[in-house]
């Protein structure tokens, strides 16, 4: 019984905001002191099915970039994590990869923003995407450092005394023995790269209006509607990823 009300207050407790932004996406005449809007209606989502949606191209603008730097952060941080780990140096860059951490977003853009310009990057997709690199490339070598340890060596070198090429050590004996932290990087990133804000705002000078920015940009207008579509289409992704992961954990081997 305990066990059954303390999963319905979670449900409740959890539940409450996105009710909250259901509610502000389809009422209208919504004023305070009411507590329920006198008038719904389903403008707001009809207009997403518009070709030239604004919310619809910041979606897969988010998308893109995100999945994008999701796959090239994690495939990079892969081989940056075996050669750090194989470096007599190893841990003088492990500790260098923290370094992009030691500054705020907003602060790593704005020194970076100079090389972006330089690179005639500024306000492209481009340049955005290189700065969500400098942030979730170094994230993804620390996550798959641990990876890297004596007994994978030992593996590899085993797969090689029977025969393996390194093409074939790699694909058939590293990467499976790799997927699990390899599935876990690519969502980490994804998701470091999907609600980033202040870097994107800076290096995108207001012409790559990604999710996130569009969220902000919303709020600020008072535009309860469209920031409540915005931010329901927001968690979206991260939602669908965290049942598919679910669904991953919970497989019996």
């Amino acid at each position: 019984m305990r066990s059954r009300l303390l999963a319905f207050l979670l449900i409740l407790l959890f539940g409450l905001p996105f009710g909250l932004l259901g509610l502000l996406a389809v009422g209208e005449g919504w004023r305070f002191p009411a507590a329920l809007p006198p008038v719904y209606s389903l403008n707001v989502f009809r207009s997403l099915l518009a070709a030239d949606n604004d919310l619809l191209a910041g979606l897969g603008r988010s998308l893109l970039l995100a999945g994008t730097v999701a796959v090239a952060a994690t495939a990079g941080g892969f081989v940056l994590a075996r050669a750090i780990a194989r470096s007599r140096r190893a841990a003088r860059l492990e500790a260098a990869s923290y370094l992009p951490y030691a500054l705020p977003p907003v602060l790593l853009a704005v020194l970076i923003q100079p090389f972006i310009i330089r690179l005639h990057l500024s306000g492209s997709v481009g340049g955005v995407l290189l700065g969500l690199l400098l942030v979730a490339l170094p994230f993804a070598t620390l996550l798959l450092g641990s990876f890297w340890s004596g007994q994978t060596t030992e593996y590899e070198h085993l797969a090689r005394t029977l025969g393996c090429t390194p093409r074939q050590a790699l694909r058939q004996v590293l990467l499976p023995l790799a997927w699990p932290r390899l599935r876990t990087a690519l969502v980490q990133t994804f998701l470091l790269s999907w609600f980033d804000f202040g870097l994107t705002n800076v290096l995108s000078v207001g012409k790559v209006r990604t999710l996130t920015v569009q969220v902000f940009t919303y709020v600020g207008e008072a535009n309860a509607p469209l920031a409540a579509v915005a931010s329901l289409l927001l968690v979206l992704p991260p939602a669908v990823l965290l049942l598919v992961n679910k669904s991953a954990l919970l497989r019996k081997p």
